[in-house]
């Protein structure tokens, strides 16, 4: 053996030793704050591995489905490591709920994947934290309700986008077609509307690349890839994934730029548009008013405007689709909601007044909600302090993943929680009733800020559709073959499929 091999093998010996001392090293301060977890009654949970965690425990194809089956081992509260960084898992309805509503401060505020800081820089409503967040959002929550967000103004914008829609589906003649694409564009237009000021035509290049991209976004941010580059950013350079989002939301936020400047162009402070001539008028006032601290600046309308494009357009749309295709799968459903829809309101047009008097109907719309189950982890919240949490000390800065699907599919809160069974909405009167552990827009400080419009739209989108169509699948597929497995993104959606719309005569 030569003195290159022998000096190659003792560096490669001693590589591989300092390797596992290292190792070694960081499973001793592992396993010291693992039993420091202990005595301080922290959330118990499965021990984690060095550098890794609970990482090879987990699919993170599924994350949820994961996290909802290490519950039922560990409890509704329970600790896992994603490699380095503790999170807190909180599982079932009323352990969700008393943390999200109770003690709404203590578990207020957002933690930010890396991903998303790098790119939002902590601006806008979704990501950010603090008086910049509790001003943004009541400033949104102002404006969207000024320009019809929960109101009549609104509702006739929802009827109007209705009539375009029910031309793109008249147009397929009853052949089979994919909902996906038509669906996002008519409900993207109603929040283009009260941020823009108007609404686009499906065929406008520039909507439908906006459409797109958000659209491919939500699919991506929940990627192993991108999950692991959240982790570690370093092996960030071996993934397409993070940079094809990054890429997307530039791409996002350079064709914003452009409205924003034709806006700006033509902007009058007495007729305000929308939401961006708001703020715009609002920025400006802010700086003839020399206020230093002002959170009225471009970044914050940018990323502003991005949030409720990107919130605004895939819940709702993705509802929609799963809704199409359940009544697809289940005719006999389908056959209910139209009998009552002909008995109560016939051929005329439906009003938001009109659910109160459409129970079989709205149940079947919460129903569609609560096993679409589109947001199954909601977004990661933190703690804002230290807190003791029934028995468990959780200490400040830690991330929490409140499960909603085990909400949705509480087996202590639903008879049938895995199958779309309406009656978990209806009395034995055939009444519609509310039930506290439908929790599909979270709950809390983190409340989705649009729930108001989201229920509004699914409610008359949902009728219209079954007003004119009977929706059926292809020639030659059964219900039987309908699949309902999700595609997981940060939503699930249905898994690509077509169905038919047959225009009722």
């Amino acid at each position: 053996m030569g003195i290159l091999d022998l000096f190659l093998q003792t560096s490669s010996s001693v590589s591989l030793l300092g390797a596992l001392l290292v190792v070694l090293l960081v499973y001793l301060v592992s396993s010291s704050s693992f039993s420091s977890q202990e005595h301080r009654k922290e959330p118990p949970g499965p021990r984690p591995l060095p550098l890794l965690g609970n990482l090879l425990q987990l699919d993170l194809k599924r994350t949820y489905h994961s996290l909802l089956m290490l519950s039922k081992k560990y409890g509704s509260v329970f600790t896992i490591y994603l490699g380095r960084k503790k999170v807190v898992v909180l599982a079932g309805y009323k352990t969700v709920k008393e943390a999200l509503v109770n003690c709404a401060e203590e578990f207020g505020d957002r933690d930010p994947m890396l991903i998303m800081q790098e790119t939002s820089g902590g601006h806008g409503v979704i990501w950010s934290n603090g008086d910049a967040w509790k001003e943004m959002r009541r400033f949104t929550l102002t404006n969207l309700r000024d320009y019809g967000m929960g109101k009549k103004a609104c509702e006739e914008k929802i009827i109007e986008e209705c009539q375009y829609l029910t031309e793109v589906f008249n147009k397929f003649k009853g052949e089979a077609f994919d909902t996906t694409q038509p669906l996002s564009c008519a409900v993207s237009n109603i929040i283009c509307s009260m941020v823009y000021g108007n609404r686009f035509e499906y065929d406008d290049p520039e909507f439908t690349s906006l459409v797109y991209r958000s659209n491919k976004q939500f699919q991506l941010l929940a990627s192993a890839s991108v999950q692991l580059y959240n982790l570690f950013p370093w092996i960030g350079k071996f993934f397409s994934n993070p940079k094809a989002v990054k890429k997307m939301i530039e791409d996002n936020k350079e064709q914003n730029l452009k409205l924003f400047r034709r806006l700006k162009e033509t902007l009058s402070p007495q007729m305000c548009r929308g939401f961006v001539d708001a703020f715009l008028v609002q920025k400006e006032h802010m700086e003839k008013s020399e206020n230093s601290n002002s959170h009225y600046h471009d970044k914050n309308l940018m990323l502003t405007v991005l949030n409720l494009f990107a919130a605004g357009t895939d819940t709702t749309a993705t509802t929609l689709r799963w809704a199409l295709l359940l009544m697809t799968k289940y005719p006999q459903i389908q056959d209910q909601v139209q009998e009552e829809l002909r008995r109560v309101i016939g051929s005329r047009q439906v009003q938001v007044e009109d659910r109160k008097n459409l129970p079989f109907t709205d149940a079947v719309i919460h129903e569609t909600q609560r096993l679409a189950n589109i947001a199954p982890l909601s977004l990661p919240h933190k703690t804002s302090q230290d807190v003791t949490f029934q028995g468990h000390f959780i200490e400040k800065g830690t991330t929490v993943y409140p499960l909603l699907t085990s909400v949705l599919y509480d087996e202590h809160e639903w008879e049938k929680p895995h199958s779309f069974y309406p009656a978990h909405f209806l009395n034995k009167e055939g009444k519609f009733v509310k039930r506290d552990a439908f929790m599909p827009f979270s709950a809390g400080r983190r409340v989705c800020l649009g729930e108001s419009l989201a229920r509004m739209e699914l409610f008359i989108f949902f009728v219209t559709f079954l007003q004119h169509f009977r929706f059926s699948c292809p020639p030659g597929v059964s219900e039987d073959d309908l699949d309902l497995t999700p595609c997981v993104g940060l939503s699930l959606t249905p898994p690509a499929h077509k169905i038919c719309a047959i225009p009722c005569m």
